[in-house]
């Protein structure tokens, strides 16, 4: 059973920290979507680190704008649903947010099952709100299980379906 600090999605109402935690989480997101590389880099530390779905490793906004930049120039980027797994207090200002998520191609109404990843978030809290210090993109590929792809994918879909 999960603590209230590291609830799911359908359990009880987070506490206001929580759903701070989680809006950060879902405007990294939304700013992918929109394809805005300088909104998406504001959300992070100065010294934040980002690690990419292929393991590209990003350091600073500066370097995480860049290389957005780039890949938005570069490719049409699929479109991210995500859904929180749980939030998890590593102290009053220092959250860690669990999430699964899917993409969307271009032009298309349904996940590529292909690009399905787990995705962690460390955020801390600072004078201007929270803010994100650690996010990581893992390809969700479980291997030698395809069962529980086609769950996470099946959970995805039926959140892109709502």
């Amino acid at each position: 059973m999960n603590s209230a600090s590291d609830r799911s999605d359908e359990q009880a109402v987070p506490s206001d920290n929580e759903s701070e935690v989680r809006a950060l989480y879902r405007q990294v997101l939304d700013c992918w979507n929109r394809r805005s590389p300088a909104e998406f880099a504001a959300l992070f530390e100065p010294d934040a680190y980002l690690v990419g779905f292929d393991g590209s490793p990003m350091e600073g906004p500066l370097q995480i704008e860049t290389e957005l930049r780039q890949i938005f120039t570069d490719h049409p980027t699929a479109a991210y649903i995500g859904k929180v797994r749980g939030v998890r207090f590593l102290t009053p200002d220092v959250a860690l947010l669990r999430a699964v998520s899917g993409m969307v191609p271009p032009g298309q109404q349904d996940l590529n099952p292909a690009v399905n990843a787990m995705q962690t978030l460390v955020a801390v809290r600072r004078k201007v709100g929270w803010r994100v210090t650690l996010y990581q993109n893992t390809p969700a590929q479980f291997h030698g299980r395809p069962e529980l792809a086609d769950q996470l994918t099946n959970e995805l879909r039926a959140l892109l379906n709502q």
